[in-house]
């Protein structure tokens, strides 16, 4: 048996680590003898570091030097996450490279997320090994199904400065699927809804008899208890300016202060229905030099109003979900509810409102992942050998080819790891290379897309165009990194190019790409079918084109007028035209016209054809399309 691998979830809000002992997962607890580790660190002014706890209980008495929620930092440009900075109590910065950091007066240094993260990874880690009373090396990391190629290798950073080896990057809801025990069951599918304190994302698996399969994703990595946090602040904030005109966002003490009790109050109304929010002391009147106190009573009531469009934001990520899984509502067996979120009354009555059934009860939305990634760890070390995982990709992968469409090779939702090839060609004749460039999204235009790298296949032997034959290959390896590789079937030349992590998609840009393409499907459509009837109309007239250009003394003066005005007409519907229609009407008219010559224009072919053979190098320009073989 392998050493023991641990499984984390480090969480936006807390983290938690776990570990399969006797077949059995075990949430292990920390120094402080609680299950749970708050995400926070503090630095203090004699460079001592907290972790957890203690530095949570420092974060109101020395808010600039103390990090929560770093997890929403990690793996990010500073300039995707302005919005969020100005919302916690220390100062975020952009760091030489442009990336979130974090700016800590006490540390006399600019810290970056993934130091943070290392500290509460290395936390647990020492938790673990005092439990196992052997040294840990290893772990399974969790992260939302949403996180980036960027942010993902982030993650593997903190644990590698933690003294990690991270051997997988698990998604949180493939861990709760584990946890609830998903493998053992008899065909069965559950909807994972998992509400942390920093995401949201909700996957759809199947499983029964060892195997899980992720058949859907879905996800916002900028929803999550930490928005319901500020609905809560920002009412406070509001009271208080209405009743004594001070603005308190200036202050970082009562930043400080106002988040902890939101939080507070927040956990209070899941089983009161009213809660009194009381901060004795907060600021100082600036004119009479009097102290001010802040005090508030919150209803359920009143926070569900304030909340709703959170909660019902949730609902509809679900139904795409869904959708994408070929799914109903009532096809679901199992709803389980992960992160503390879920534990709000109006969470799940949305959901029991949704699926027409209670959400699951029997896990700990607190330590589920923890204990799903415990298990993946023990199957990763071979002391559990009964569970195959099979994950997806969130987002669809594919190519430009001619007319600046995007050619999909792995349509979204795919299970993972893949690898899909297809046959393209050259658009020009006796073209010697091709750039292929590699895009990410739902539009099938190539340049709505994110665009994630490129690479030139060159040394194609010149050929008339549509000869060669050029093999794309996407390959997508277990922890979600694509390989991309271009091989000219005839010479046997290839090129390949791995997506580096920084040019992965933000979950920003993830989010609108999804909600564009929901709301333009049609308009997407209709795109679509223009580019693929120019490119059709553009194989009827490029043969004639041709025969005009290197052959016209075989047509009569009225054939060749007639025929030149084809194409001269074909060219302008193919660069101007913006609806479909008009280029059918014009692929009509090419076929008809087209039809008369078909005798003289075939004999021409075939004497070209011959002449081509004949012909040893002549090379074209330099390519920058492929177009998909027939």
């Amino acid at each position: 048996m392998g050493e023991k691998i641990i499984g984390i979830d480090l969480g936006t809000t807390n983290s938690v680590v776990s570990v399969v002992v006797g077949g059995e997962p075990v949430v292990i607890q920390n120094q402080e003898g609680n299950r749970i580790t708050p995400s926070v660190v503090s630095w203090t002014k004699e460079k001592e570091i907290l972790v957890g706890e203690p530095a949570k209980r420092r974060a109101i008495l020395d808010p600039q030097n103390t990090v929560y929620e770093s997890k929403r930092f990690i793996g990010r440009k500073y300039e995707e996450v302005k919005d969020i900075a100005n919302k916690v109590s220390y100062k975020v910065v952009p760091d030489e490279k442009g990336d979130a950091a974090f700016d800590i007066p006490n540390a006399g240094k600019l810290v970056r997320p993934e130091e943070v993260g290392a500290h509460i990874l290395r936390k647990l880690k020492e938790a673990a090994e005092q439990y196992l009373g052997e040294e840990v090396k290893k772990a399974v990391i969790t992260v939302p199904a949403y996180f980036n190629e960027r942010q993902r290798q982030a993650t593997k950073m903190a644990g590698k400065l933690a003294g990690l080896e991270v051997v997988r990057v698990l998604n949180e809801p493939t861990a709760a699927a584990l946890a609830y025990g998903l493998d053992k069951k008899k065909e069965a599918k559950i909807l994972v809804y998992d509400f942390g304190g920093g995401t949201f994302d909700v996957s759809i698996l199947e499983g029964g008899d060892g195997v899980i399969e992720v058949k859907a994703t879905a996800g916002d990595a900028f929803l999550g208890g930490a928005n319901i946090d500020e609905r809560i602040m920002e009412w406070l904030i509001e009271e208080f300016k209405k009743e004594t005109g001070i603005d308190l966002r200036q202050d970082r003490t009562a930043l400080q202060r106002l988040k902890e009790a939101a939080e507070q109050a927040k956990k209070e109304l899941s089983f009161k229905m009213e809660t009194e929010i009381s901060l004795p002391f907060i600021t100082i009147d600036p004119e009479t030099k009097q102290p001010l106190h802040l005090q508030k009573k919150l209803t359920r009531a009143r926070l569900e109003q304030m909340i709703e469009d959170i909660v019902d934001r949730t609902i509809e990520i679900v139904k795409r979900a869904l959708a994408d899984a070929k799914l109903k509502p009532e096809d679901i067996d199992d709803i389980v509810l992960v992160g503390g979120s879920t534990r709000i009354p109006l969470v799940q009555k949305k959901i029991k409102e949704f699926f027409g059934k209670e959400p699951h009860k029997g896990v700990n939305p607190d330590e589920v992942v923890a204990v799903g990634a415990a298990i993946q760890g023990s199957i990763l070390s071979g002391e559990k050998k009964d569970v195959l995982l099979i994950d997806v990709t969130p987002l669809s992968l594919g190519i430009e080819t001619m007319g600046g469409a995007m050619t999909v090779l792995i349509p979204r939702n795919t299970p993972i790891p893949v690898r899909k090839c297809e046959t393209f060609t050259t658009v020009r004749d006796y073209q010697t290379e091709v750039e292929i460039k590699v895009y990410q999204g739902e539009s099938p235009i190539a340049k709505e897309n994110k665009f994630l790298g490129s690479f030139i296949l060159s040394g194609i032997p010149p050929a008339p165009r549509g000869v060669p034959q050029i093999e794309v290959c996407f390959d997508i390896d277990a922890d979600g990194i694509l390989h991309v590789t271009a091989k000219d079937k005839a010479t046997g030349k290839s090129q390949s190019i791995t997506i580096q992590p920084s040019s992965g998609l933000t979950e920003e840009e993830v989010q609108k790409m999804l909600e564009e393409y929901e709301k333009h499907k049609e308009e997407y459509e209709r795109k679509k079918k223009l580019v693929e009837l120019k490119n059709q109309l553009d194989q009827l007239v490029y043969p004639i084109e041709k025969l005009l250009r290197e052959a016209a003394d075989k047509f009569t003066p009225e054939e060749q007028k007639e025929l030149q005005q084809l194409v001269a007409e074909s060219r302008k519907v193919i660069d101007e035209a913006t609806e479909p229609e008009e280029v059918e009407k014009q692929i009509q008219k090419v076929q008809q016209i087209a039809s008369k010559y078909s005798e003289k224009l075939y004999k021409l072919a075939q004497e070209e054809k011959k002449d081509n053979e004949d012909k040893k190098d002549n090379k074209g320009d330099d390519a920058i399309d492929a177009k998909p073989v027939d």
